[in-house]
Order: structure tokens, then C-alpha cells, then sequence
């Protein structure tokens, strides 16, 4: 993945996401998910094109599985969005950037 979606880890969860002033889109993901690959460059592009307004970050659930279960994850990829530190919005499974850029701009 390209230096555009930063990496978390469940101990830096609350201070990147849920303490961001930015709304931060997090893309729960495991390395032997080939549709969250497929969804790593979809993310990338989207990560580019709106760097300084949202934040993208990736979230690997097998290396940190406390804040996935904390929110409930079950299914890779899931991509929630958070604004104020709350989820506004959820995707399940790997969507098309226009879906990604819809619900984008409806929580921004």
C-alpha cells in the first residue's frame, strides 16, 4: 500500500481516528483478503485525491483485533466512516469508487 493510507494499530486508534478533526475513512482489512487488495488501490486514489480533507487509514484485524471487535467487524473489508469520533457510515465488502465517493461525500 502507498504512503497516501497510513497504517493504525488499536493502540493508536483513538488518537488517529477518534480524536481527528478530519473525518477519517478506516478500512478494515487481513492480508489473505484478495477483494481488501483490490480495494488498497481504490482506497489509495481516493486517499490522494482527498489528502488535507480526510484521512484514510487501514487497520489489519488479525495483527489488532480489539478495535475490531470493539466495533463489530466481522467481514473483510469493511470500511467505516467516522466524523467527530463517531461512525457515520459503513461499506461491507469491496465497492466501486463511485459507491466509496458516494458515501464520502454524504459524510464529509
Amino acid at each position: 500500500m502507498s504512503s497516501h493510507v497510513l497504517t493504525l494499530t488499536d493502540s493508536d486508534f483513538p488518537r488517529e481516528v477518534l480524536q481527528s478533526e478530519q473525518p477519517v475513512v478506516v478500512d478494515f482489512t487481513a492480508r489473505w483478503c484478495a477483494p481488501c487488495r483490490v480495494m488498497g488501490v481504490t482506497l489509495d486514489a481516493l486517499a490522494a485525491e482527498h489528502a488535507g480533507r480526510v484521512k484514510v487509514m487501514t487497520l489489519d484485524v488479525e495483527a489488532h483485533p480489539h478495535t475490531a471487535q470493539q466495533y463489530g467487524v466481522r467481514s473483510m473489508p469493511t470500511l467505516l466512516f467516522f466524523k467527530e469520533g463517531r461512525v457515520v457510515g459503513q461499506l461491507v465488502g469491496a465497492v466501486s469508487r463511485a459507491r466509496l465517493e458516494e458515501v464520502l461525500r454524504q459524510v464529509v
